[in-house]
């Protein structure tokens, strides 16, 4: 899934009506270089904040104009300075779309960004800190502020049964000589809405490899074999019914 980091609106439906049937889920985001999984994800959301000022030639009526690029930078420096401020949450500028003509005062912007939170408390303070910018711009004289966006990715914490699939997914690698092991990452990808619908999943079952995003991206060819067999493995003892305890569905 090409976009695998951005939220993705109007699948959670389709996604927890699979879920329901599933006892885990398998995804397939790359490993780390040395095999290492991604164990709990944050959250993520994608915001824009479209900025309107007053147009004005620059030259001769300057001081009437109010300029959204320079409301617009007040606004990235206030974004940014939360950075360090809500938890472990970041904020990331991304875009910065607006001006013309430089003989004019620019009257429209839009600010992109997006915001990765730990926790839902995290989620719930950066929503606060965010309204708390827009209102100081909305301060500014002929300046109008309008926030859109939203969180599309639930934080997936390691944790109950996701836990328990790690473990099981763990020991599994002992039979192929593998030592699996993970940690918590800042990506977001479907296994954070395949958690937020209530199945656990590893979704770092890829290929190994590394520098993702970048033209240096690379993956380690010997790990193909390794990685299939790896699979193969946990179809062919959840198919037996060779589950743990906590993955197995309870009948009613």
């Amino acid at each position: 899934n090409r976009r695998r980091d951005m939220a993705k609106i109007g699948l959670n439906e389709q996604v927890a009506e699979h879920a329901r049937a599933a006892d885990f889920g398998m995804l397939y985001e790359p490993a780390l270089e040395d095999g290492t999984l991604a164990g709990a994800r944050k959250g993520s959301g994608n915001f824009s904040i479209r900025i309107k000022g007053r147009a004005a030639h620059a030259g001769r009526e300057f001081h009437a104009g109010r300029s959204a690029m320079v409301a617009a930078s007040d606004c990235v420096m206030r974004l940014d300075q939360l950075n360090g401020k809500v938890g472990e949450a970041t904020f990331n500028i991304g875009k910065i779309d607006g001006g013309g003509p430089v003989n004019v005062v620019p009257d429209r912007t839009v600010v992109r960004f997006n915001v990765r939170v730990s926790n839902h408390d995290e989620r719930h303070q950066a929503e606060n800190e965010i309204a708390d910018v827009i209102a100081a711009i909305n301060q500014r004289d002929g300046i109008t502020a309008e926030l859109h966006g939203q969180f599309g990715r639930a934080p997936k914490p390691m944790a109950g049964r996701t836990k328990a699939l790690f473990e099981w997914v763990r020991e599994l690698g002992h039979d192929l000589d593998l030592d699996i092991a993970w940690k918590p990452t800042g990506g977001c990808c479907d296994g954070n809405n395949l958690a937020e619908a209530g199945l656990p999943n590893i979704d770092t079952l890829g290929v190994r490899g590394g520098l993702i995003h970048s033209d240096q991206e690379f993956v380690k060819l010997d790990s193909l074999i390794e990685r299939a067999k790896l699979s193969a493995l946990i179809l062919m003892k959840a198919g037996s019914g060779d589950l743990p305890d906590a993955l197995k569905k309870t009948e009613i």
